[in-house]
């Protein structure tokens, strides 16, 4: 009796890895091809390439929302500061588009680095407050700065410059920004990846389910959730880096809290706690809002409505609820 009942779960662990496998494998596959057959759905890449950018964001938030536990209504301020800081690259030192990309990741980054210290100690509500007012700082910084940023009319005159390898430039057209997007997006998926198996990430998930026995541990939990922070500041502001290449503009809304909320909404939808929940959440977001503006002026309340349905229906997310019933 004891060898059947110690016998049965390796099996099943190994039927589950491979199954998780193979989904993740079909993932990339249906990712890497979609210049392919989106076109022939009534898509265009452009869309698609958003998703990717704002999957990436919420990515980055979700490292911080649903891995860590902190709700963070600022953290477009880092997407904003990730597009402006492209822009002014671009068009003030010189036309690299690497270094664009590095210079805009840079400075959502450690603008995130700088700001977590003062928010790290807070919980709860006030941890959100103190996101919302440090974010409102930048969007104000931004639209005073007239000079360097343009203001409320944003950052223009630059856009998407060949890709240079060795001698060889190579023009970004729709599809070929895609695939660069595309694979700065596994880079990151896997860098998140591999930080959620180690050490630090099942610190960040046990500072999310008992902070408290951590400090009795002698555990350093307020800088965990620093570290969660810069973590997630730095892939908002590779986010916010490519967007600004994807519109060839950097707007001061970028850098509001309403696009933060967006950021939580499509985390929320497709699964807080799930690798691939908050790339399911700008999907559905995004794919709603292009079909919902075209249609309707008024494609925010669905939008909302849409959010109150999975909230109510599916409060671990779509992904939660998909996984909920294949173990059933």
């Amino acid at each position: 009796m004891s060898m059947t009942i110690g016998d049965a779960p390796a099996p099943h662990r190994r039927m589950t890895l491979g199954a998780r496998e193979i989904a993740a494998g079909l993932i990339w596959l249906v990712l890497l091809f979609v210049p392919l057959w989106l076109p022939a759905l009534g898509g265009y890449t452009d869309l698609a390439t958003r998703v990717l950018i704002y999957g990436m964001a919420a990515t980055g938030l979700n490292l911080l929302l649903g891995h860590t536990g902190g709700l963070s209504f600022g953290h477009a301020a880092y997407f904003g500061l990730g597009t402006y800081g492209t822009g002014l690259f671009l068009i003030h030192v010189m036309p690299s588009l690497p270094l664009a990309i590095l210079s805009g990741t840079l400075l959502g980054g450690i603008a995130a680095i700088l700001v977590g210290p003062l928010v790290m100690k807070r919980k709860g509500i006030y941890f959100s407050m103190i996101t919302i007012a440090f974010g409102q700082m930048f969007y104000f910084v931004a639209v005073r700065w007239n000079s360097l940023t343009g203001g409320e009319d944003g950052l223009t005159g630059f856009s998407r410059v060949p890709l240079h390898l060795g001698s060889r430039a190579i023009p970004l057209g729709p599809t070929g920004f895609y695939y660069l997007v595309f694979g700065l997006f596994a880079l990151v998926m896997l860098i998140v990846w591999q930080i959620l198996r180690s050490p630090l990430g099942h610190g960040f998930v046990a500072a999310r389910e008992n902070a408290t026995r951590l400090r009795f541990l002698g555990v350093a939990v307020d800088r965990q959730i620093w570290a969660a922070f810069a973590i997630s500041g730095f892939i908002v502001g590779l986010a916010g880096a490519l967007d600004s290449l994807l519109v060839s503009f950097a707007s001061p809304a970028n850098l509001q809290w309403q696009l933060s909320g967006e950021f939580v909404v499509m985390c929320v939808l497709g699964g807080m706690r799930s690798f691939w929940g908050p790339l399911l959440g700008a999907l559905i977001f995004i794919g709603a809002q292009d079909y919902l503006s075209s249609v309707t002026q008024n494609w925010m309340t669905f939008i909302g409505l849409i959010f109150v349905l999975s909230v109510l229906f599916f409060p671990n997310g779509l992904l939660g609820f998909i996984k909920g019933r294949a173990r059933a």
